[in-house]
């Protein structure tokens, strides 16, 4: 929350424009391109990463896919997790996320103008017409974000168990997969302080349709969670 609050007052003469813009996108998203909204996120997110003192080091950017229809599988440390992967990517992509964030202030016009999914995982109908919808919008070629954990692993930079389930809709739409690893991404939002922080995302090498085409969802799942704690141990001291 501390954080949070330098963010705006270090840019109060931004706030009321940035907020009031954000919520037009917001509420009139057929009225701009994905693009336009996605540039519209990058530029909010870096006025408040600045305010904030939250640096982003960015590797393995050349990894992300030319052709759009792919979908990006991070580890999930916190709220601030998204935020990340936006200044770090430049290419447009929208979110898969639970509906208990649906309602925070800011991540909630975030959302809408990446035209996320929220999933109800108490609603098993509801989850599988997401799947089936990312699966179709994936095809015609938009970027999909999801945390095959389903929820914080509140342990830092070690990962939790990635779900199998997670990764349905990138087989049915036989899409490259591109695993993420974040560190020290719960910082900012999910510590208790104003210290400068530097996050690392890191994009690794896709998984192609003919690499995982007769794996399991589990077995993918449990290939990408290694690929990301490789990356972890070898940035880190864990």
């Amino acid at each position: 929350m501390k954080r949070i609050i330098m963010m705006v007052l270090r840019n109060l003469l931004f706030v009321p424009y940035g907020w009031f813009k954000l919520c037009y996108y917001a509420s009139h998203v057929e009225k701009y391109t994905e693009e336009q909204r996605y540039s519209l996120l990058k530029y909010i997110d870096g006025k408040a990463n600045k305010g904030g003192n939250v640096h982003i080091d960015v590797y393995g950017q050349e990894n992300i896919p030319e052709q759009n229809g792919f979908m990006f599988f991070p580890n999930h440390q916190g709220l601030y997790d998204v935020l990340a992967i936006i200044e770090a990517c430049p290419t447009p992509f929208s979110v898969v996320a639970k509906k208990e964030i649906a309602n925070i202030p800011f991540l909630k016009q975030v959302f809408a103008c990446m035209k996320a999914y929220m999933i109800d995982r108490e609603d098993v109908r509801q989850a599988m017409e997401i799947i089936v919808n990312v699966t179709k919008e994936v095809k015609k070629g938009r970027n999909y974000l999801i945390f095959a954990e389903g929820t914080r692993s509140k342990q830092g930079n070690q990962p939790g168990e990635f779900k199998g389930g997670s990764f349905k809709a990138a087989t049915k739409a036989k899409c490259p997969i591109v695993p993420v690893a974040l560190i020290d991404a719960f910082k900012p939002f999910d510590t208790n302080t104003i210290s400068p922080v530097t996050v690392q995302v890191h994009f690794l090498k896709p998984m192609l349709y003919e690499e995982y085409k007769d794996m399991k969802t589990t077995e993918i799942a449990q290939e990408v969670k290694r690929r990301i704690e490789e990356v972890i141990r070898e940035y880190t001291q864990i």
